[in-house]
């Protein structure tokens, strides 16, 4: 019988930790997710919308994108009308968007249909199938284990290969508090998802519309949208753009740190010591590394390069920046003597 492949906490706590990767900054990562709505409420316009954005390396709602190939399972579609929606939202669309109305369904050759395609496009990094029941396989009798078992195989995919699969769902009809809870399936859904999305309008027909967050490896946040003339989904309002939680802040602050110091090695209070020596951005020691993991592809675009790491039982982040203005030598921070700063304000 083969044994358990088991790794103890202390070597764990050793390894590098890689950051994960992000197909939109701070939102969309690596891995398994959800979106749903009530029908017609303009989730297929927001999935196609995204996957050109992202094939195309352009920000959404301003957030940066892993450029990279997309496929778009348009399953309730023909041809006709794709092309129809596609010519609304853009003036052109890169040979990288890929588009296809027909699948098998799972476990009757969809996984290896997929495969196939991450093969031949070794650089895709968004794949969005619309909808999950167009793709449901042969039914156990329970439904938590059919909603399992599909979910699984999807998540094994988007894992092995590191992209990011967008499943495009429905709401319940009857309401709920909890705008999760009203997804339809059973908890297996939003247990087997890295993240979920619902996009919730704020009156039929209205055009303007709330999509609430929420996952692994994201902040909880709710961003308000409009729908414009073209029939893509703009952003009005962001939870989530606050000083304490600003993707942006960091990276920029970062930035202006590596170019006077091109190396850091220090603990997370070291680094947020440097970063913001008189705590006017509330930044947190806890959260700076998730937030530099969430950021790791705007830093790289900067040349700067992340890793967080443990050493002699002490987590520490290593900075690097890479471009010319790095290879002036600078002084490293000491990686266990406490960095030097400015006192904070009594």
């Amino acid at each position: 019988m083969e044994r358990l492949k088991t790794i103890d906490g202390e070597t764990l706590l050793r390894e590098p930790l890689q950051p994960l990767n992000f197909i939109v900054e701070t939102l969309l990562s690596q891995g398994l997710h959800i979106l749903a709505g009530s029908p017609k409420v303009g989730k297929s316009w927001l999935a196609l919308w995204l996957s050109v954005q992202v094939a195309k390396g352009e920000p959404v709602w301003g957030m940066e994108v892993r450029q990279g190939t997309t496929l778009y399972l348009c399953l309730e579609d023909s041809r006709l009308r794709i092309q129809n929606r596609l010519s609304e939202i853009t003036e052109s669309a890169p040979a990288s968007v890929h588009f296809c109305t027909e699948c098998s369904p799972l476990g009757k050759g969809l996984e290896q249909q997929l495969e196939t395609f991450l093969t031949d496009h070794s650089d895709t990094v968004l794949v969005i199938i619309d909808t999950l029941q167009m793709i449901r396989g042969v039914r156990f009798d329970n439904a938590y284990a059919n909603d399992y078992r599909d979910l699984s195989v999807l998540k094994k995919i988007a894992d092995r290969h590191q992209i990011a699969i967008l499943l495009i769902h429905h709401l319940r009809k009857e309401g709920a508090e909890d705008v999760f809870a009203r997804i339809s399936g059973t908890t297996a859904i939003s247990g087997a998802v890295d993240s979920s999305f619902t996009l919730v309008e704020e009156q039929r027909g209205s055009g303007r519309a709330k999509l609430f967050c929420v996952g692994r490896d994201i902040e909880y946040r709710e961003i308000t949208l409009e729908r414009n003339e073209e029939n893509v989904w703009e952003m009005q309002s962001d939870s989530f753009r606050q000083p304490e939680l600003l993707g942006d802040k960091v990276v920029q602050l970062l930035d202006r740190m590596t170019r006077e110091q091109p190396t850091f090695i220090g603990t997370p209070t070291q680094l947020v010591e440097t970063i913001d020596p008189l705590g006017t951005e509330n930044l947190s020691p806890k959260r700076i590394a998730r937030r530099i993991e969430q950021s790791a592809g705007m830093l790289g675009k900067l040349g700067i390069t992340s890793l967080t790491r443990r050493s002699n039982g002490k987590r520490l982040i290593e900075l690097h920046r890479a471009d010319s203005a790095a290879e002036q030598c600078t002084p490293r921070l000491d990686p266990v003597a406490p960095a030097s700063a400015p006192e904070r304000p009594p």
